[in-house]
């Protein structure tokens, strides 16, 4: 499947003073601890967030608006936050189209938004668009002119009209994911959403609505059993009102075990918290997994890969990683790569470099042998000031 989202914009977004990133799908980026990857990755779950609740408590559950924006070194004033992001077509209703939002902040913490842009070309060639810009909104629509409030997003409000909620529908349904095995041993609340949290907390209410698709539940365990051996089954089962997972393992022709999920490992739940969140209903837009491999043996990592591939087909996949292992697939491709780093207290996301390209096109080396030789490298020319970075809004008159 092509991308769902071909690029994204950052502008004093954490510790990306100003980025733009384009994607392939899969897309694989690689950085050491500490390069920002995780940093980029909120910028998927914010703009998620930010579609379904209002932008103040968006900013509340990360600490404030204080602690998402950039604050470059030697400035008494950080700059305004903003994030943006160029669509590929979209299921046949959208051609192509852009979102993006700013927002600055004034005193006693708060903020407001300064400007809010969405364009979107239909597949009948048609183009529409909304331009909030200071108090002041403008759009393709004759008469549509909706309640502007400084601290809340417009998209999510004009989505009702049909040629934007293609737009709206894909961000909202983006998802970060990194699984905490130890929220899946737990007994948990049943949870009425089938949506899986970003740590797996309700994995065994996602999992009971999975079991009423028989041939997804079934796929879900042909790969557990690939990757954690003799495991046949996994199921939800109730304990009062609290729901748990049982696992099942099979061996010597009838001979079988069963285990909650509190004797299970880390890595065999981190996997089953993987297959959910791929597995899903509705599925994801877009799912960006954070260090998929970590806790996982080596030896398993390829069918890891088999499932991001496979989930390739149906939505956009982005993973963090800096595992070799996770690399080493003959079909990973240097345009499947993007490089995390960190300089002088700013993280840089970029392409590979020329040589390291070369290098995989050539096949002279893999991914995964590049990252072990500490070659795989980022294209500096990239990080220059004198580079001219993508705009967040386009001039729409």
């Amino acid at each position: 499947m092509e991308a769902m989202i071909r690029r994204v914009i950052c502008k004093g977004f954490r510790s990306i003073p100003k980025g733009v990133v384009d994607f392939s799908n899969p897309t694989f980026l690689v950085g050491k601890n500490g390069s920002g990857k995780s940093n980029f990755a909120d910028a998927f779950a914010f703009l998620g967030e930010a579609m379904a609740s209002p932008l103040q408590a968006v900013f509340d559950r990360r600490g404030g608006i204080s602690v998402v924006r950039n604050r470059p070194a030697g400035q008494s004033r950080p700059p305004n936050l903003g994030l943006g992001v160029i669509f590929n077509s979209l299921n046949g209703l959208m051609h192509s189209g852009r979102y993006a939002f700013e927002v600055k902040a004034i005193e006693n913490h708060g903020f407001e938004v300064v400007r809010e842009q969405c364009v979107v070309v239909t597949a009948d060639g048609g183009r529409y668009w909304f331009d909030r810009h200071i108090g002041q909104f403008k759009s393709s629509f004759d008469g549509f002119v909706p309640s502007l409030e400084p601290t809340l997003l417009v998209l999510p409000v004009v989505a009702g009209e049909a040629r934007f909620a293609p737009a709206m529908k894909a961000l909202s349904s983006m998802r970060v994911y990194k699984i905490e095995p130890a929220k899946l041993r737990d007994m948990q609340d049943p949870d009425g959403g089938i949506t899986l949290r970003s740590d797996g907390s309700n994995a065994a209410s996602v999992l009971q609505e999975i079991e009423r698709h028989p041939s997804e539940h079934e796929r879900i365990e042909e790969i557990l059993a690939s990757i954690v051996p003799n495991t046949r089954n996994v199921q939800t089962v109730k304990h009062g009102n609290k729901l748990a997972l049982k696992f099942t393992q099979e061996w010597g022709g009838k001979r079988k075990l069963s285990f909650e999920s509190y004797s299970m490992s880390d890595g065999t739940l981190r996997v089953l918290g993987l297959l959910l969140a791929v597995f899903q209903k509705p599925k994801p837009s877009l799912i960006l997994l954070e260090e998929p491999e970590s806790t996982i043996h080596p030896g398993a990592l390829g069918a890891v890969l088999d499932l991001i591939r496979h989930a390739g087909k149906f939505m956009q996949v982005i993973v963090t990683t800096h595992s070799p292992e996770l690399l080493d697939a003959e079909w990973i491709e240097d345009e499947n790569i993007r490089i995390a780093t960190w300089s002088s207290g700013q993280t840089h996301i970029s392409p590979l470099s020329a040589s390291s390209r070369q290098a995989l096109r050539t096949h002279l080396m893999g991914a995964g042998e590049l990252l072990r030789s500490n070659a795989l490298d980022a294209d500096w020319t990239l990080f220059d000031d004198k580079v001219e970075q993508a705009h967040l809004f386009e001039d729409l008159i």
